[in-house]
C-alpha cells in the first residue's frame, strides 16, 4: 500500500518558469511568516508616522529644500490646524478621511518634489534622532523625581476626596 505525498509547486523568485516542489506542509509557522503591512501594531505604526514627521520637519528646515516643497508642507499643515475645513471634523466619518487624504497627498508631493539628497539627508538626521533617543540613559535623580511627583499628586487627590467627604457629611 502506497502513501500518497502531497507535492506543492511553488514559485521561486517571482518567476513563474521557476517553479519547485515542496513536500508536506510547505507554509511555515505563523512565528516565521513576515506579517503585512497592515497587521502591524498600531504602536510601531505611531512610531513610523513620528519618525517621518520628523523627516518632513527636517526637509522643511533644510537649506536646500525648494520654496514649493516647503509652501506644500505649510498648506498641508495649516488646513490640519485650521478651524475652516472643507468637511467639518463631526461627521462621523467623512470629515476625518479627508484630513488624511489631505496629509497623505501633500506627504507624496513633498516628497516628489524635494531633492532626493535632501530626503535621503533629513531621513538619516532622523534615524540618528531615534537612535540617540531611544539610547538616552534616565538617571537616578529622574527616575526619583518623577516618583516624588506622582506620590505628591496622589497625596493631593487623597486629601481632597477627604475634606469633600468631611464637607459632604455636616
Amino acid at each position: 500500500m502506497e502513501t500518497s505525498r502531497k507535492h506543492k509547486k511553488v514559485i521561486v523568485n517571482g518567476d513563474s518558469q521557476n517553479l519547485t516542489e515542496l513536500p508536506g506542509p510547505f507554509l511555515p509557522p505563523l512565528e516565521a511568516r513576515p506579517r503585512p503591512a497592515l497587521a502591524m501594531r498600531w504602536t510601531e505604526q505611531a512610531q513610523r508616522l513620528q519618525k517621518e514627521a520628523h523627516v518632513f520637519y527636517l526637509v522643511f528646515k533644510h537649506p536646500d529644500t525648494r520654496w514649493y516643497a516647503r509652501l506644500v508642507a505649510l498648506c498641508t499643515a495649516g488646513y490640519l490646524f485650521s478651524p475652516i475645513q472643507l468637511i467639518p471634523n463631526y461627521l462621523p466619518v467623512i470629515g476625518v478621511l479627508d484630513d488624511f487624504l489631505v496629509v497623505f497627498l501633500g506627504a507624496k508631493l513633498v516628497r516628489k518634489i524635494t531633492p532626493a539628497h535632501v530626503l535621503a539627508e533629513c531621513r538619516g538626521f532622523a534615524d540618528t534622532a531615534e537612535v540617540r533617543r531611544k539610547e538616552k540613559i534616565r538617571s537616578r535623580a529622574a527616575a526619583v523625581a518623577s516618583v516624588a511627583i506622582a506620590t505628591v499628586w496622589v497625596l493631593a487627590a487623597v486629601i481632597a476626596s477627604a475634606l469633600m467627604a468631611a464637607y459632604l457629611r455636616h
